[in-house]
């Protein structure tokens, strides 16, 4: 080694020992189990995964803690409302109860993607006037001009937006349940029947 390789100052790592030259570490190569040489460029480590776009987006409506009354006393769990949707013509609602929020809302959207329903859109509106009822909830939806925007409040206002809807006009007339409120909704979407079917339907 000559002397001015003797002169260079050298790296320490924080362990202790020298830091390897960047000659030597060109020398080098990774090695298996077995003592073969590996290729760098083919190491899964080194391979970025491609991340793909969500298809569908979720929004959690509601979460409320819930107990049951057992022997031993209550036991509280918790109750997650989630609605997922492609804001085109697909979504769906899921309603799931878990120990935490967080399993709540997991198994909640496991059943929403379970649920999913296709509707008829005219545009970027609904097809038709709509009313339904589940249970306590009665809910109104009815088309709109464009330009007029999505007018509804709460839960309809979360469902509506995962969808390609974006001129509606909606009222809630009865409960104020929001599971109850959810389901309607997408029963008046279920019930929507393009144009192009309703003059053969009043033919027959």
């Amino acid at each position: 080694m000559s002397e001015a390789e003797n002169k260079a100052p050298r790296v320490i790592n924080k362990s202790g020992t020298l830091k390897m030259e960047d000659k030597v570490a060109e020398t080098k190569g990774a090695r298996d189990i077995a003592g073969r040489k590996m290729d760098r460029r083919g190491r899964r480590d080194r391979v970025k995964a491609d991340v793909a776009p969500k298809e569908f987006d979720e929004v959690t409506i509601a979460v409320d803690r819930v107990s049951r009354t057992v022997a031993g006393g209550r036991r509280m769990r918790f109750k997650a409302l989630v609605a997922i949707g492609n804001h085109k013509n697909k979504v769906g609602i899921g309603v799931a109860k878990g120990n935490d929020v967080t399993t709540a809302v997991a198994k909640a959207t496991s059943k929403a993607k379970k649920s999913m329903i296709t509707f008829a859109m005219d545009n970027e509106t609904i097809c038709h006037e709509a009313r339904t009822k589940v249970t306590g909830a009665d809910v109104l939806l009815k088309p709109a001009a464009p330009g007029t925007g999505i007018i509804a409040g709460g839960t309809v206002r979360s469902i509506i937006g995962l969808t390609g809807v974006k001129n509606l006009i909606s009222k809630s007339l009865g409960s104020t349940n929001k599971v109850n409120i959810a389901y309607a909704v997408i029963e008046a979407l279920k019930q929507q029947v393009p144009r192009s079917e309703w003059t053969k339907k009043g033919d027959k």
